[in-house]
């Protein structure tokens, strides 16, 4: 689950080379579980059903109809390091929740995959975690 750390603009053209569809959820200034359910909803052009909170984002990332079709999507989460030293809990449970959607799209059969990527390293210079590479990376 571990990300070399290597700039974004390769794995953006990869998987714009791909067809997939880019998803860019940056986190900047966001310092609230609410905040950032609002920038979750606008990145991901949720659905007015979507209820701010764990469980509808979970469910908005394990529906995704209302996108366009793509042979695959790529969920970029940029300027995350300061909702994540300032919430880490919930940042925890953000990363459960992207996960659990990567997983869910690996394992639907004829689905197209979700892969997330955590723009730069961690904080203390290690390689950032994320729920799985981009397009053609490794597990």
């Amino acid at each position: 689950m571990s990300l070399d750390p290597q700039p974004l603009a390769p794995a953006l053209a990869a998987a714009e080379e791909a067809g997939w569809a880019v998803v860019r959820l940056d986190l900047d200034g966001v310092r609230s579980k609410a905040a950032l359910m609002r920038r979750c909803a606008d990145a991901l052009r949720a659905p007015e059903w979507f209820g701010g909170n764990w469980d509808a984002l979970a469910d908005v990332l394990v529906d995704l109809s209302w996108l366009p079709p793509a042979p695959g999507r790529l969920l970029v989460v940029g300027s995350w390091r300061g909702y994540a030293a300032e919430r880490p809990d919930d940042w925890e449970t953000l990363r459960e929740v992207l996960e659990e959607a990567v997983d869910f799209w690996r394992e639907a059969e004829g689905a197209a995959p979700l892969r997330v990527l955590l723009a730069g390293s961690a904080p203390d210079g290690a390689p950032s975690r994320a729920a799985r590479p981009g397009p053609g990376g490794e597990d």
